[in-house]
């Protein structure tokens, strides 16, 4: 299951990677049509367009099959004329245009159609009464639906898939849910992701699973349906819909949320108003959970945020209670040793804590020494960039003075001056970070797996990697600050540190607290 959803959440991601495919595989196929087409090839190169289009941009269709109206007319040619209006009453009948749909249907003659159109007219009269019973739901459209869907088995052949497919349909209708069942299950195994009935065949099984409350089969049929008309770039789907209700169920809306924005949109870029229909009102619901969703979530952040306010105060209080506490304490235990020998036992308390102070005396003095470091060079950086900008000032001025604008201009163009800076920059960073820290690289390196160590070229004191963590360990851990001295964008950062933790022979959740160990001994002068 989380194999099959992972497939889902990157199909989603790359949906529009899928589109501009079909788009270009559509505009590489019009780049081939001749001028010197047959009325008949040129119908068949439009028939080829209606289809690519047909779930994918009705309008479009739309366009192709009307070319064909007119090319039928001109060739007199009552075949291929029936199809186009067979074709283009289907189109009307999803896009919401009813009346022009059947319109066309009544003025089809069944008894003069050609017997191989008789599946094809059926099947149309089907879908039309399908998409008119989105809006009105009527047992009188239910039995239409019957009716033409007997008709079309009475027609197909009986090998053929899609009346497989059409007598599934009428078996799960007829409550024969676990024959429909294992007919597609056998369908299935023969039938691969790519093909055009897949996402049909996975819907009625997630269907059936529907009418059976088995929820974790419900979801894998709905998905892997779902998946493969995003992949195959089918705008006109259900599987969407119905996916976005079972995670609404199930209580994940932010899941339901994002399924049925996806669907809107299929509905709306293909203009199949009855899908268009049928969303809306599962949108409606999804979406005021959805917002109900945020604000509670936005409400529990305010809460938290006054919880660890308050917390934070009561911290700072308890702190100079305590800090003032030992300092009490620590001026009481110093009159009774003096007082008294017989205290050995406080004796013992009063050296373990001299230790510990002498220990974070240690610390400070490292500090200290880190701070006295960087100051003197800070001085001694200052110092020589205020010389470098004068000798630059008078370099400018004199060229100001001669009128050698074309040499300033490219002067304060060029960036070798800051590359050159930020790599002296870089240079000092280093030498006074490992005059502060001799062993780093070799302690660094130890805290890593032994094939993912860092090797430095030559000449290079520390690289990229290896400077971040020297800044985490003199205390500047905000990835932001880190960027902005490295000049890497905040991505780059962390994903150097997501590395280096993946890398780490320790655990990956202490591997930073660990860096910031490295060296941690009284500094000697």
């Amino acid at each position: 299951m989380d194999s099959i959803f992972d497939k889902l959440n990157d199909a989603l991601k790359n949906k529009q990677q899928y589109v501009l495919l079909k788009e270009e595989r559509i505009v590489n196929f019009k780049k081939i049509k001749s001028v010197d087409l047959s009325k008949e090839q040129e119908y068949n190169y439009n028939k080829t367009l209606y289809t690519e289009y047909q779930k994918f941009n009705s309008d479009s269709a739309i366009l192709y099959v009307k070319k064909n109206l007119l090319i039928s007319k001109e060739l007199k040619n009552k075949y291929l004329l029936d199809l186009a209006q067979l074709q283009l009453a289907n189109l009307y009948s999803s896009s919401g245009k009813y009346r022009e749909s059947e319109s066309i249907l009544r003025s089809i003659t069944k008894k003069a159609l050609d017997k191989s159109l008789l599946p094809y007219y059926y099947l149309v009269y089907k879908e039309f009464f399908e998409h008119y019973n989105a809006n009105s739901n009527s047992k009188e459209h239910i039995d239409q639906i019957i009716k033409y869907r007997d008709s079309l088995l009475g027609v197909l052949q009986p090998n053929s898939l899609n009346y497989k497919i059409n007598q599934i349909q009428k078996n799960i209708f007829t409550k024969k849910g676990t024959l429909a069942e294992k007919q597609l299950l056998i369908l299935l195994e023969h039938t691969k992701l790519e093909d055009s009935q897949y996402a049909m065949i996975t819907y009625l099984l997630g269907y059936i699973y529907e009418s059976k409350n088995q929820l974790e089969l419900r979801k894998k049929y709905f998905a892997l349906s779902a998946t493969a008309d995003i992949k195959n770039a089918i705008k006109d789907n259900a599987s969407l819909q119905e996916l976005a209700l079972v995670f609404y169920e199930i209580g994940d809306v932010d899941m339901a949320y994002k399924l049925t924005q996806s669907a809107i949109e299929d509905a709306l870029y293909c203009n199949v108003q009855f899908r268009t229909l049928l969303m809306s009102e599962v949108y409606s619901i999804i979406n005021t959970a959805y917002l109900e969703r945020e604000a509670q979530r936005k409400n529990e952040l305010q809460f938290y945020l006054v919880c660890i306010s308050l917390l934070s105060g009561f911290l700072i209080v308890a702190v100079i209670y305590v800090y003032k506490q030992m300092k009490k304490v620590s001026r009481i235990r110093e009159e009774l040793f003096r007082t008294s020998e017989k205290l050995a036992e406080l004796n013992k308390d009063i050296t373990k804590t001299n230790n510990q102070l002498q220990e974070r005396n240690a610390q400070l003095s490292e500090s200290n020494h880190i701070k006295e470091e960087y100051i003197a060079h800070f001085f001694n950086l200052c110092s020589s960039y205020i010389n470098k900008l004068e000798n630059y000032r008078i370099i400018l001025n004199k060229k100001a003075a001669v009128k050698q604008f074309d040499d300033i201009y490219k002067m304060l163009k060029s960036t070798t001056l800051v590359e050159k800076e930020l790599e002296e920059l870089y240079e000092n960073f280093d030498v006074i970070f490992l005059n502060l820290y001799p062993t780093f690289v070799k302690d660094f390196n130890a805290l890593l797996i032994k094939d993912e160590q860092i090797v430095l070229k030559q000449g290079e004191l520390l690289n990229t990697e290896l400077r971040i963590f020297a800044l985490i360990r003199l205390g500047i851990s905000d990835s932001v600050k880190i960027a902005a001295f490295l000049r890497y964008s905040l991505s780059t950062i962390y994903n150097y540190r997501t590395r280096a933790r993946n890398k780490a022979v320790i655990d990956r959740n202490n591997f930073e607290e660990t860096v910031m160990k490295i060296g941690l001994v009284a500094f000697k002068s």
